[in-house]
């Protein structure tokens, strides 16, 4: 499989919108397995949680089966597949797959633009008119490409970047594409988990309400990835997705990050790439979801939403 940076050699981007079509046809079917859930997670029954257990690395052990499952569903999908998981009460963090490894951010890289905008205004540095407003509304909520191309080249452009980089923790973010914008970045699943984490741990609180509230009430576009643990788990979510095509040949990448729990205690995020030819929209959301659906106790097949018309 290509590297990211082989593929940003020539790289034509297929992004996530309101306005985007499939031009590979409709997805599959849904798959039609037999839903398999285990008993819920105590450790989300309490805004405290379950303790952590010595011997089960910093997590209480209800998670040792969740683990075993998202180890086995990761392994079994080809391309590079790799997750992050945070409890923000214990600090215990939950690595698997390729982890370490970059992908496509897709339209997950909204939810840095939006926070870097609502910290220039809050700031003083900018003005925000009532349709920048608008723009960052719709970044969140369906994903708006146009509105991220306007946030983009209204508010700095590649010059964000050195703040997503440090204060946002998001160190292996990096512009790989020849369309040097906002879809042509890549970075690694820990790097969305500390744009999270500095999202729900360091913004302005009345900012971090907004996209709180924001990330939990996203349109039907993005209802899949950390939004299919369901809503008894109180989830927010920005979703990517984009069509990679290179040297005529192309394959979908996927990826999600959000918060679980009550005072969005867990944070994940998780970015899929897949190798040509065994790829498809549908293939990547549904795996993203039935991953995070796993991992808090849910059953599986998840539900989710593979871009509606």
């Amino acid at each position: 499989m290509k590297s990211a940076a082989t593929l940003g050699l020539a790289l034509v981007l297929t992004l996530a919108g309101c306005a985007v079509t499939d031009e590979r046809g409709p997805a599959t079917a849904a798959p039609t397995a037999r839903p398999t859930a285990v008993s819920p997670i105590p450790a989300l029954s309490s805004p405290r949680g379950a303790e952590a257990t010595p011997g089960c690395g910093g997590w209480p052990c209800e998670w040792a089966a969740r683990f075993q499952q998202a180890t086995a569903r990761i392994a079994a999908s080809p391309g590079q597949l790799g997750l992050v998981l945070r409890d923000r009460v214990t600090g215990a963090t939950w690595q698997a797959g390729a982890a370490d490894q970059t992908s496509w951010t897709g339209s997950t890289i909204k939810l840095a633009m939006a926070v870097y905008v609502l910290e220039q205004s809050r700031a003083g540095a900018v003005t925000l008119g009532p349709g920048d407003r608008e723009d960052i509304a719709d970044m969140l909520s369906v994903s708006d490409d146009e509105a991220a191309d306007r946030i983009w080249a209204g508010f700095g452009e590649q010059g964000m970047l050195p703040v997503f980089q440090g204060r946002y923790g998001m160190s292996g973010l990096a512009m790989e594409g020849e369309n040097d914008d906002w879809g042509a970045l890549v970075c690694r699943p820990d790097d969305l988990a500390n744009l999270m984490a500095y999202v729900l741990g360091s913004l302005n609180s009345e900012d971090r309400a907004y996209v709180v509230g924001a990330m939990r009430h996203v349109a039907e576009i993005q209802h899949w990835g950390v939004w299919s643990v369901g809503p008894a788990l109180e989830p927010g979510v920005k979703n990517g997705w984009l069509e990679d095509s290179y040297d005529d040949e192309s394959h979908w990448d996927t990826s999600t990050v959000g918060f679980v729990g009550a005072g969005q205690r867990y944070i994940l995020a998780i970015m899929y790439q897949m190798p040509t030819g065994e790829d498809s929209l549908e293939r990547g959301v549904r795996t993203l979801s039935d991953l995070a659906a796993a991992l808090f106790g849910q059953a599986t097949p998840a539900p989710a939403v593979v871009r509606p018309s």
